[in-house]
């Protein structure tokens, strides 16, 4: 994938010089902590566990390959393709001939963040159910003919090449049934739905409307066209899904002019990574991506999308009070008092941890109440310190450095520039916060920082990311009190140290016990199946090839014997990474996606051409339906 290691984080956050190495070592103690939270908030029954409940046979770390591999006994077919029809009349995939015409009624590219929606709304039954998929971006060398490298894709784009590009990126919705043991996607269905770049979208919460978000398209600030770059996300209690908008940086260049608007927009801009010359070339053709053109065009992404899968007439909104940064994913837990929390990840190195508290409590029985829920609240940055505490630092305009004397005359600026209130509130940078997943059963929350080589004497480590070279990455465990998330102090530990255990670099501490191929690097999305174990993608970026093993899936215990030791369940082809495991009710499916197959290669010689194995067939983003050969729950 796309690499964010490059930070475009410049100013300094209280962090510690030296790491009590201790900390990192006590597993004991981490063991403990881990194991009275679970009893206070009704978990003791896990750690009865007497080994691992997980039973699979593990596939083998391997050399980089063409195809995918799951354990034995499982099956991993193909659900859903690039290219493959979402809306009743789309045409069929041409290879090397897509359209943008085409595409905006086919299934977008690059698929990321998943979730499964039960039909109906509220429906135990896990043979129906809506696939809601993420379009994170597009690799125009690997979908056309003819363009040399990823460079040339970006830098020489054509107006029909941009407008494919957008119409393959944002977000499908699917509806599949199950008949028998497969899965099949439905495409005649009035639900089916597809959001593109192009898409009208409204702005809500307290930066709507702003003087900052106002252009000539959108002269009241409340109106926008399409979401970019949507990475993970999240679903609500009352049925609805979040999109995270990620590295909206990417899409938008030109030379801004010097006049009074750059001189207020100058930190805004250097803070979220506006240069010049973006990766993507869609500046030269829409003008709206010309921050010289349309310069608030970019205050208007970087949001979660909220959208309604059970009405394909909805229009999607921005939730501008969750905050304006690179939102790896929106991880939600309704509280035990009825408000709802939002857990994001800024990911990119040296960001942060954000949690969103709604002012409001859910109405479980009037899911219209609950409509503009998250358009209310406060907004958090974590700050993480070395006796184990989590302090929640609230964002508040007028609160400590959120003044006018720092550039912030109200909420609205506050949420536009995050990044820069969690620099001034004292935040602790992290080694790229991505995934976050929340136990159900007692509300313990996992946060996966992939990795970050940066830190050194001008940017030292800190007490929760002490590693200077940190290649693989690791995960950090929240104990809020009495399952409390709302709360502003938690507690915390590691769980896992990710890495090979035969390297020293790596620093492995967790998990002394892992099998020759239970070992992982770089951690990205997490999740929890139905019976309360944590599923752990990986996404090495451009060390893939480095480390030549293929990213993968793997799977562990959270309590017991088998605490924190992964294995490994599914891997994915060269060039790829898996993404967003997620479950059926019942625990027996597991969809990934499996993005940018091939990256770091071409439409005319491809270094795979999974999964159609076709010649003149391209590579293929696609979601994948993992079942058991015997009908049985995913992971023994």
């Amino acid at each position: 994938m796309i690499d964010d290691e490059k930070p475009a984080h410049r100013s300094p956050s209280p962090t510690l010089a030296r790491v009590i190495d201790a900390r990192i070592g006590r597993r004991p103690f981490f063991v403990g902590l881990a194991a009275s939270a679970a009893v206070l908030a009704g978990g003791a029954s896990r750690l009865l566990a007497a080994a691992s409940r997980l039973r699979f046979p593990e596939v083998t770390h391997r050399r980089l390959a063409q195809g995918i591999e799951v354990a034995e006994g499982y099956e991993a077919k193909t659900l859903l393709r690039w290219g493959d029809p979402v809306l009743a009349g789309a045409e069929p995939f041409k290879p090397g001939k897509s359209t943008a015409g085409a595409q905006a009624k086919q299934f977008g590219y690059n698929c990321d963040f998943l979730t499964f929606m039960p039909l109906p709304l509220g429906a135990s039954d896990p043979k129906r159910g809506l696939l809601c998929v993420n379009h994170e971006y597009t690799n125009a060398e690997l979908m056309l003919p003819g363009i040399a490298s990823r460079h040339a894709a970006w830098a020489n784009a054509s107006a029909s090449q941009v407008e494919l590009e957008m119409a393959a990126h944002g977000h499908s919705v699917v509806e599949i049934e199950k008949v028998g043991a497969n899965w099949h996607p439905a495409t005649d269905r009035a639900g089916n739905r597809r959001i593109t770049a192009n898409t009208p979208m409204r702005l809500s919460g307290p930066a709507a409307g702003h003087a900052r978000l106002r252009t000539k398209a959108s002269p009241d600030g409340r109106t926008v066209k399409g979401t970019l770059n949507n990475c993970s996300g999240g679903a609500t209690p009352w049925g609805t899904v979040l999109i995270a908008e990620e590295n909206f940086h990417y899409y938008f260049g030109g030379e801004p002019k010097k006049s009074s608007f750059f001189d207020t927009e100058r930190l805004n801009f250097k803070r979220t990574g506006i240069r010049g010359r973006p990766f993507y070339g869609w500046y030269r053709h829409d003008k709206r991506f010309d921050v010289e053109q349309e310069p608030n065009e970019m205050n208007r992404f970087g949001w979660i999308v909220e959208l309604d899968p059970y009405d394909p007439r909805s229009v999607p909104v921005k939730r501008t009070a969750l905050g304006r940064f690179k939102h790896e994913g929106a991880a939600v837990v309704r509280n035990p008092d009825g408000r709802i929390v939002v857990y994001s990840g800024d990911d990119e190195s040296f960001e942060y941890i954000y949690k969103f508290v709604s002012e409001r409590r859910v109405d479980p029985d009037n899911r219209a109440a609950n409509r503009d829920l998250l358009d209310s609240g406060t907004l958090y940055a974590a700050r993480f310190d070395a006796d184990g505490t989590v302090t929640w630092l609230p964002l508040v305009y007028g609160r400590g450095p959120l003044t006018r004397e720092n550039g912030f005359a109200s909420q609205a600026d506050v949420l536009i520039e995050t990044r820069r209130a969690a620099d001034l509130m004292g935040g602790t940078t992290m080694d790229r916060p991505e995934g976050i997943a929340v136990d159900p059963a007692n509300g313990l929350v996992y946060i996966a920082l992939t990795k970050n080589t940066g830190r050194g004497k001008r940017r030292p480590v800190n007490v929760a990311n002490p590693r200077e070279r940190n290649r693989a990455g690791h995960i950090i465990e929240i104990v809020p009190p009495a399952a409390d998330h709302t709360a502003d102090k938690a507690r915390w530990e590691f769980f896992l140290f990710a890495g090979d255990p035969k390297s020293p670099a790596h620093r492995q501490r967790d998990g002394l016990s892992v099998s020759k191929n239970g070992w992982l690097v770089n951690p990205d999305n997490l999740s929890f199946d139905p019976t309360g174990r944590l599923w752990i993608t990986t996404d090495q970026g451009p060390d893939q090839p480095r480390s030549r093993i293929a990213d993968g899936v793997y799977a562990t215990e959270v309590f017991g014997p088998g605490r924190a030791l992964t294995r490994l369940f599914f891997t994915v082809p060269v060039g790829a990474e898996p993404c967003s495991p997620i479950f059926t009710p019942d625990a027996r499916t597991l969809f990934v996606a499996v993005q940018h197959p091939g990256e770091g290669s071409g439409f005319d010689k491809p270094s795979t051409r999974w999964p159609d194995f076709k010649n003149g067939v391209p590579p293929r983003p696609s979601v994948v339906a993992i079942t058991r050969i015997d009908g049985g729950p995913i992971g023994g």
